[in-house]
């Protein structure tokens, strides 16, 4: 992992923990070109009851709207937390390029459990299983912790 895509990361933490000030669960993600320019942000936005409002799903949309085959395959979609079976599905039918996460899906399983919070409504399968063929980097072990701290935030309080 290069330094950029740690500063690109730490922004994806950043917009997890607006989307927790804003009282949704805290996920965030960005969509960077080629070249780690910024294209797109987002965060979490299920708290209104559409549980698909993800910021990877959104992103995905985006870049199929306003990006070339091309440039969507040399683009990286940098978040929080290890896209789930929808969002990575989304981002292998809009062909998008690398994934790059803070924390995985089995330690946001584990984080849960570990609260007694029981597993989410949808299995948690790793990018790979669903989008066999994008490239996939993380998690990242100091990032992670922070994102594990949202999570306790939002689901425990403090």
């Amino acid at each position: 992992m290069k330094d950029l895509d740690i500063v690109l990361l730490r922004r994806c933490v950043e917009l997890a923990e607006e989307a927790l000030n804003a009282g949704d669960e805290p996920f965030g993600s960005l969509l960077a070109d080629s070249a780690g320019r910024i294209l797109r942000e987002d965060r979490n936005r299920v708290a209104g009851g559409d549980r698909t409002q993800h910021p990877e799903f959104a992103l995905a949309r985006w870049a199929a709207n306003n990006m070339t085959q091309d440039a969507r395959v040399k683009a990286t979609v940098y978040t929080s937390g290890e896209h789930c079976p929808m969002c990575a599905a989304a981002h292998g039918w809009v062909g998008l390029g690398r994934i790059v996460y803070a924390s995985s899906s089995e330690q946001l399983v584990r984080w849960l459990s570990d609260l007694g919070l029981g597993s989410p409504p949808v299995s948690a399968l790793p990018i790979k299983e669903i989008a066999p063929h994008v490239a996939v980097e993380g998690p990242v072990p100091e990032l992670a912790e922070q994102v594990r701290k949202l999570h306790y935030r939002f689901y425990v309080g403090g």
